[in-house]
């Protein structure tokens, strides 16, 4: 199997754009994250002055304590609210890579069983041996792929559960409930 120029060229253009399409997510990521920082950043600041207010038209200990406590829900809220927007972003962007990386892979797969096949037909005789090993060793590297993939699944969809009735104990945990 020869690669013409035009076959290179193809496949360099396609790679490119790949590339430019997973820049592109790469920043829409880093702008989704800024975007959340300045929103967090404006409204702290907002309530950073109301709370400073507040707290200088109080006259006792007692109403003081009782202020600073009720600020504490509102806190874990916000905190496991960012918290979720941030892990939205990076699974949103790393979804994509993912998909492009198992599109590829997929892609290179099956241009390496092409080229196998095509070995295999004007490979010499007494060769059936090696064309069988290549052929089983891609077996395997795909088969541990998927496991690997499938392991990767699992820790992600265990790790995001966990996150989530961390949150859920957190947000109840501050409001006084149990």
């Amino acid at each position: 199997m020869t690669l013409t120029p035009e076959q290179i060229a193809a496949a360099n253009k396609a790679n490119l754009e790949t590339l430019l399409g997973l820049t592109n997510k790469a920043f829409e990521g880093v702008e989704k994250l800024v975007e959340l920082n300045m929103a967090v950043a404006k409204t702290s600041m907002n309530e950073n002055v109301q709370n400073a207010k507040q707290a200088l038209s109080v006259r006792d200990a007692q109403s003081l304590m009782a202020m600073q406590a009720s600020m504490v829900q509102p806190l874990a809220e916000k905190i496991m609210s960012y918290s979720r927007h941030l892990y939205d972003i990076a699974n949103e962007t790393n979804s994509t890579f993912t998909a492009v990386t198992e599109s590829q892979l997929k892609k290179s797969h099956g241009n390496m069983n092409g080229l196998v096949e095509e070995m295999s037909k004007n490979a010499p005789a007494g060769s059936d041996a090696a064309i069988q090993a290549m052929k089983q060793a891609m077996t395997a590297a795909t088969t541990a792929y998927e496991s690997t993939q499938k392991s990767i699944k699992q820790a992600v969809d265990l790790a995001q559960n966990n996150f989530n009735a961390a949150a859920n104990t957190a947000v109840k945990a501050a409001r006084g409930k149990k």
